[in-house]
């Protein structure tokens, strides 16, 4: 392989991964259900969740990209099971959502003080990681992208991986910056147009979630049809 051909395949799988993944990951559409979930936390505190947020990001969409497809086949669990058991958790955190109260002064600070290093290190991986922003739609579309690099060359596969991986760390570095700056960009909408854009993409987040659920089960219902309709035909 020419120099030529390893620009033009590092390239073109850098803007496949990445054109592939940022959109599952939508991190603008986050950033509202973010200072939700973060509710009284100050802003070290959810500079360091976006931080740890957007680095688990990058771990979980590499490994499923590199080996996804290994473990799954290794528990026996196929994508769409993972769909189906990924949106209940995205199904109930978005309802949690949908239907909290107004919080008070009084609450906002007993949630402020809870934020211990411990604390953060959890909330930092469920639900901010998964499967608020990371969730079963994301995974399978990096398990999907994994296999679609996947070539006959070794050296041609290694190749397109090395230009998938930057798109990663592309695509976690924007989740990062939406993060981090949130409250910032929030702030000129005031607190009721804050409110009413956090409730809105609390109930998006919801309708995902149903979506999610749907194709896993869509895709479970027509296997099982094509099973019977094969039993039938042998039999």
């Amino acid at each position: 392989m020419t120099l030529n051909d390893f620009i033009a395949n590092f390239g073109r799988s850098f803007l496949f991964a990445l054109a592939t993944l940022l959109p599952i990951l939508n991190p603008p559409a986050v950033a509202p259900l973010f200072l939700s979930l973060t509710e009284g936390a100050s802003a070290a505190v959810r500079a360091q969740l976006a931080k740890r947020v957007s680095i688990n990001i990058f771990v979980m969409l590499t490994v499923a990209m590199v080996a996804g497809n290994i473990v799954l086949d290794f528990f026996g669990i196929s994508l769409p099971i993972v769909r189906v058991g990924g949106g209940l958790l995205v199904i109930a955190s978005a309802w949690q959502l949908v239907s909290a109260s107004a919080p008070d002064t009084e609450h906002v600070q007993t949630m402020a003080d809870a934020y211990t290093p411990e604390q953060i290190r959890a909330k930092a991986f469920y639900p901010l990681t998964f499967p608020m922003i990371c969730g079963p739609g994301s995974l399978s579309t990096a398990i999907t992208v994994g296999a679609t690099l996947h070539d006959q060359s070794t050296y041609e596969s290694l190749t397109k991986l090395a230009g998938s991986i930057p798109a990663i760390v592309v695509a976690s570095l924007v989740v990062y910056l939406c993060l981090r700056f949130a409250a910032q960009c929030l702030h000129k909408l005031g607190a009721n147009g804050t409110a009413i854009l956090m409730r809105l993409s609390a109930f998006i987040l919801l309708c995902l979630g149903v979506q999610i659920v749907w194709d896993g089960a869509h895709a479970l219902l027509l296997n099982l049809l094509q099973e019977a309709a094969t039993i039938a035909g042998h039999s």
